[in-house]
């Protein structure tokens, strides 16, 4: 497990300019996200060789608290380098910095000031602060990193937006529902599909010749999950790679999230299809097809 602990804040710290660093950039943008959105971004270590999969290809932590955090990475191709990375949060002065502790960068500060613009607006200032000692040499690096964050923030961006949105959607868990999909035949025929069940998205596929039914969204963050590749039992959260049995629910990493799904009844007389959650049994698939 990784060591919690505390750490002192930047507000403790001599600014970089004092340390002999030299600004080699500044990006700056308007996030549509609110603050508490972007701060749980800032500490969600997780989802970096996920949803950043172009610059990281691994992750794995070392130590974390209300400081902040700090991983052992290995870079994406082509470096396919290994890095540490801490990352120290100031929430009292809305900033935090990134550190590159070792590996390619090494001695390289980001420093990034958060302030809100809207309730669901956010303005980020990124700063780069590197040991380079030449200024051309600084300059050029600085303009790459700030095409990497341009990047970086889209991508952010785009979960942080996702994730508002689910939560806003969320509808509370129903005591039961139930939804008629057709007969079989109709059914089987249609697959993959998705439906909305008790305000919901669930989507609907067959395995070994049953049926079976799971959320669209991942458990742990709200993620949005695909239908099941052809093939396959598994579904992996595109934000944080969680990945799930779509037949049991289980998280096959044995982290405790487990995937919602519809019980399935078919009636006897009719080869009708009906879905049920929020009831005793709806994880089983016994009575599927």
């Amino acid at each position: 497990m990784a060591e919690v602990e505390s750490r002192p804040s930047l507000s403790s710290e001599r600014p970089p300019l004092e340390r002999g660093l030299l600004c080699a950039g500044v990006y700056e943008r308007v996030v549509a996200a609110s603050m508490p959105r972007v701060w749980e971004n800032v500490f969600d270590w997780e989802h970096l060789p996920w949803l950043h999969a172009d610059s990281f290809a691994q992750v794995e932590l070392e130590a974390r608290g209300a400081w902040g955090w700090r991983v052992s990475a290995t870079l994406a191709e082509p470096l396919q380098r290994e890095v540490r990375i801490e990352l120290r949060a100031d929430r009292r002065r809305a900033r935090y910095v990134s550190a590159t502790l070792d590996g390619p960068g090494s001695g390289t500060e980001i420093w990034t000031s958060l302030a809100p613009v809207a309730a669901s607006h956010t303005q980020i200032r990124v700063e780069f602060w590197l040991s380079e000692r030449d200024p051309a040499s600084a300059r050029r690096r600085g303009q790459s990193l700030c095409r990497t964050y341009a990047s970086l923030w889209d991508e952010d961006e785009r979960m942080m937006v996702e994730r508002t949105r689910a939560l806003a959607a969320r509808h509370p868990r129903p005591e039961s529902a139930s939804l008629c999909l057709g007969s079989l035949a109709e059914v089987r025929a249609s697959l993959p599909r998705s439906v909305e069940l008790a305000g919901r998205r669930f989507h609907v596929v067959e395995r070994a010749g049953r049926l079976q039914v799971y959320a669209a969204q991942c458990p742990h963050r709200l993620g949005p999950l695909p239908a099941v590749p052809s093939g396959s039992d598994h579904v992996t959260c595109p934000w944080h790679g969680y990945r799930f049995d779509v037949c049991s629910g289980a998280e096959t990493s044995g982290r405790p999230w487990t995937l919602e799904r519809a019980r399935v009844e078919i009636d006897p007389s009719s080869g009708g299809v009906t879905l049920h959650v929020g009831e005793p049994g709806e994880a089983s698939s016994e009575d599927s097809a």
